[in-house]
């Protein structure tokens, strides 16, 4: 346990024995009450995220998927927590294949560093913040954790933890293939129009790994660009690609750009 004197060890102990709290938990109430057991228990019951959950169930949740050998769930695991949830493969909530694994919005809720992975700390955090600890309810919950993809400033967040979340360890730029799959996940929810264009051009023209720059400003285009083309500015600041999409689209016939 974190070094404490014994009184406050005994505040710890007790905390948690009423409320089925963690040790984390405890020690951030206790804390946050300067150390008053009825100040914690106020603080802990006022945060309807975390009291509405047991942190108990959560662990024993988190054993249930993890590696036998490693305190961490690994793609074997979040196949198990697939099925058992009854999520389809394609879904964009939690979707998984045998060749990549992506949890999107379930692994933006706890805030992962790499897909296919969840270490205790984030997955036991991130059912702490859905609020939820059961299987059950988890399963209860996936048409809300859908619906925080209309929310335009959630989106933004998702879309922007993607690009990390979804790289190889050690690359600064996302694989082509990734991208596009992740694309097809995030605007098939938005049904831009020039969807599939975007990654036909990308697959014929490009063929190459998809830098930060690129990722976010395509969804400045899409949220701004109407799919006629009539608003984009040629002389405007996109990245070089973005430009060469738009000539793509025009010099194909693909759209019949207004003025």
């Amino acid at each position: 346990m974190y070094k404490l004197g014994r009184g406050n060890r005994d505040k710890v102990q007790q905390f948690m024995a009423i409320t089925g709290a963690s040790e984390k938990v405890a020690l951030q109430a206790l804390k946050a009450s300067d150390w008053h057991l009825e100040g914690a228990f106020d603080f802990f019951y006022s945060q309807p995220q975390i009291s509405a959950v047991n942190t108990r169930h959560l662990e024993d949740i988190f054993n249930r998927y993890k590696e036998p050998d490693a305190d961490m769930i690994m793609v074997e695991g979040v196949s198990q927590l697939c099925n058992d949830l009854q999520v389809e493969p394609q879904d964009i909530v939690m979707p998984y294949s045998p060749v990549w694994c992506e949890q999107l919005v379930i692994s933006w809720h706890m805030k992962a560093a790499t897909m296919c992975e969840f270490t205790r700390q984030e997955f036991i955090g991130g059912l702490q913040s859905i609020g939820v600890d059961s299987i059950e309810k988890f399963r209860a919950k996936l048409p809300s954790l859908r619906a925080e993809l209309k929310d335009d400033n959630k989106f933004r967040e998702i879309y922007n933890f993607a690009f990390t979340w979804a790289r190889e360890k050690g690359q600064k730029s996302l694989s082509l293939e990734t991208a596009i799959g992740m694309w097809q996940l995030l605007f098939a929810e938005r049904n831009w129009p020039l969807l599939d264009h975007w990654c036909q051009f990308l697959q014929v023209r490009h063929n190459k790994a998809i830098s930060r720059d690129t990722w976010a400003q395509l969804l400045e285009f899409v949220k701004s660009i109407d799919p006629q083309l009539s608003n984009y500015d040629d002389e405007g600041a996109w990245p070089y690609l973005i430009d060469e999409f738009v000539e793509y689209l025009t010099d194909n016939g693909l759209v019949q750009r207004t003025k």
